[in-house]
């Protein structure tokens, strides 16, 4: 079964078994987290979406705070002697999905 969730204003596609990061949630390694907005789920030839959806994805946390690639963002105004550079990291939390129900 597979089915395309919305977890904090992105969407996912998962399947039970996947595990993925997605944008820093609240909880510790082992919470249990369930995603009730699914838009889409698909089994077999059997696909459900909008309002008809009434599938729950259930996730468990694997690590509560991962942090993503630098980002540096540089800004420069030739001969003016203008230079800004700064950076940031993003923070992900890595769960894996359990069930799709």
């Amino acid at each position: 079964m597979l089915a395309i969730v919305k977890i904090a204003g992105q969407q996912f596609k998962v399947k039970a078994g996947d595990s993925l990061y997605v944008p820093h949630l609240e909880g510790k390694a082992g919470d249990a987290l369930e995603f009730s907005d699914v838009l889409i789920t698909h089994n077999g030839d059997n696909v459900v979406s909008g309002a008809n959806v009434k599938a729950v994805v259930k996730a468990e946390i694997i690590s509560d705070l991962v942090k993503g690639e630098k980002v540096i963002a540089f800004k420069m105004k030739r001969r003016k002697g203008f230079r800004k550079k700064h950076g940031h990291r993003t923070q992900y939390t890595h769960i894996k999905v359990t069930a799709i129900a």
